[in-house]
């Protein structure tokens, strides 16, 4: 029986996958698999909605579901009472109130009171600031691509490199992440934020946490919530590449210190914005786009941050590390000059993986003399001003011809035993053991996003590479799945490799799936014959084979046989993967012998 709180509720498949706890690749495969699995009831293709009644019913009746968890049914009535676009609004006043007698922003109307219950249920079983926190949550997963959240490392790093602060500010704080971070060691937090639902998810879920919040609505450079104040400190990440930030209304505002930005230069503006809002000494951290380190039409601003020695370090980060580009983001590390210090001689530039940081950027930092950054371009990329080869050093040339030697000498040994054949196999073709149903083929679609969403997919490149997924994609009935024992095959490659699956994965595109009865088939033997085969493939233009895997021939043999010549197989690829070892760590000996003798780091030893 079914409560009317969830009676027309509707889920997506990462909530169903959720629910039985399981990928969502595994409900994927039992849309396709079982044919009495529920049919959507609204969404998209690619975003298809169930109705959770009927997927309730479906998950017990298949043993994957004893109850229905009170969190989950709690967010399915909250999620299900608004359309898409209102969500987000809905969900952050039902988390303001469960803090609302902390909360320091504006008026707002309360949610329906069954939300309200439903939310205070929450409370009663996690606390308050969990509470606000799964519903913050589930609202990021159910609309992902709209809400740009800082990645918790890069609000981690920020918040260091903000240092010792009592009082911080955001002036474009999004749903509160790094007002988040820095409440691990300041007193006072204040933000503003242009999106009303998300200001006050930030004032929610920084008031749950129980320290001084002010969040207020509105855009801090057209419409400043604190234009009178002066706080310790201030980060945050501004929109990247937004043209329309106010050029013409700010024309001759009192924060340009350092110059009126440029029209397409908005982050200079909040970069100022933030200088101006923080004490005399007060330190600024600002995520930056890799374009303003060398844009020509900033870089007189870039200058005079350079000349007052308010700039002080620019810290190279990886792709993805940005909420809102997938450009590797630098760091900007600030400080509003005083009269107490001089004017330091040196930037410290760094760059790498934000783990290297963790013991403060001075240790892999690189200082470079502002002088030399005074040229034409004011170029900041930290690339451009580190040292460019790293040292040779012969305990790490001897370490690697240690491994290389220790691949080559058991080399040998990982070669399958194989003896001589005079007999004839009798030869089948793919296409007939389909035709009797011992096989069966599916290609996946020719395009599909790889690029975005929640479900990590295999690649035809981490086929060739015989690595895990590096793809991510969105759910639906065209997402084909892979299950152990499967073949995976790239449609088009240079070389054929036929990869027999140990685990569930959801396909990107540009791959062949074949997928084989046990009972007749051996998979390893079916995949290594698909590896040989002549007829294969056929050669196209570019030099590349486009695979047609029905035209493929295997010897008709006992499933004991072919077993064997499984086991060979897969020792083959043993074989070759250490092959493969032997040429990676020969190379990166030729490497280091060739860098250190050019560079003055090695001489020949006779």
């Amino acid at each position: 029986m079914h409560d009317d709180a969830t009676a027309n509720a509707t889920v997506a498949a990462g909530d169903i996958a959720r629910l039985a706890g399981v990928g969502r690749a595994a409900v994927s495969n039992w849309r396709r698999r079982f044919q009495d699995f529920p049919e959507p009831v609204g969404g998209t293709s690619s975003n298809p909605l169930f109705s959770l009644a009927e997927v309730e019913t479906w998950l017990r009746e298949q043993g994957k579901l004893d109850e229905l968890p009170e969190d989950e049914r709690a967010w399915q009535l909250i999620r299900n009472s608004a359309d898409d676009l209102e969500l987000a609004w809905l969900v952050s006043r039902v988390a303001a109130t469960l803090v609302r007698n902390r909360l320091l922003l504006g008026a707002w109307d309360p949610p329906p009171e069954p939300l309200v219950e439903a939310a205070a249920g929450l409370a009663a079983r996690h606390g308050t600031a969990d509470a606000v926190e799964f519903l913050f949550k589930r609202y990021v997963e159910t609309h992902s691509r709209r809400v740009s959240t800082v990645p918790a490392p890069v609000a981690a790093l920020m918040a260091r490199l903000l240092g010792p602060c009592v009082t911080v500010l955001d002036p474009i704080c999004g749903p509160g992440t790094l007002l988040m971070e820095a409440l691990f060691e300041r007193g006072k937090v204040r933000g503003q934020e242009r999106d009303p639902a998300m200001a006050l998810f930030a004032a929610a879920r920084i008031a749950a946490k129980g320290p001084e919040t002010q969040v207020r609505e509105g855009d801090a450079l057209l419409n400043d919530a604190w234009p009178d104040i002066h706080v310790d400190g201030a980060m945050c990440v501004p929109p990247f590449n937004e043209r329309g930030w106010g050029y013409e209304q700010l024309t001759n505002d009192p924060r340009w210190q350092y110059g009126l930005p440029p029209r397409g230069e908005s982050e200079l503006a909040w970069v100022q914005h933030c200088l101006a809002r923080v004490s005399p000494g007060g330190r600024v951290v600002v995520l930056m786009p890799p374009a303003a380190a060398n844009r020509r039409s900033g870089r007189r601003i870039r200058a005079q941050l350079l000349r007052t020695g308010t700039l002080q370090a620019v810290i190279g980060l990886p792709a993805g590390s940005a909420p809102q580009s997938a450009l590797p983001p630098h760091i900007w590390v600030l400080r509003r000059p005083d009269d107490t210090a001089g004017v330091p001689a040196t930037v410290l530039m760094a760059d790498g993986p934000i783990e290297a940081f963790a013991d403060g950027i001075e240790a892999v930092g690189h200082p470079v003399p502002i002088i030399d950054l005074l040229d034409d371009d004011v170029d900041l990329t930290p690339s451009r001003h580190l040292p460019k080869v790293a040292a040779v050093r012969m305990d790490d040339l001897d370490r690697t011809r240690d491994t290389l030697g220790r691949f080559t000498a058991g080399l040998a040994g990982l070669l399958p035993g194989v003896g001589p054949e005079t007999r004839d196999l009798a030869m089948t073709t793919l296409a007939e053991l389909a035709r009797a149903g011992t096989v069966q083929i599916e290609q996946t679609p020719m395009r599909m996003e790889t690029e975005s969403g929640p479900v990590p997919l295999l690649t035809a490149k981490d086929v060739t590479l015989g690595r895990g997924p590096t793809g991510q994609g969105e759910d639906g009935r065209d997402v084909v799945t892979a299950r152990p024992g499967d073949i995976v095959i790239p449609v088009v490659t240079r070389l054929v490799t036929a990869r027999v699956m140990t685990e569930e994965v959801a396909l990107g595109p540009h791959l062949i799936l074949i997928r084989v009865d046990s009972a007749v088939l051996d998979p390893r033997f079916v995949a290594g014959f698909l590896r040989v085969s002549a007829e294969l493939a056929a050669t196209t233009g570019s030099g590349a084979y486009r695979v047609d895997v029905r035209r493929a021939r295997l010897p008709r043999l006992p499933v004991d046989e072919q077993r064997r010549y499984g086991e060979v197989f897969r020792q083959v690829e043993i074989f070759e993967s250490a092959v493969r070892q032997v040429a990676e760590t020969g190379g990166s000996l030729v490497e280091q012998i060739l860098q250190g003798l050019i560079n003055g780091q090695l001489r020949p030893s006779g």
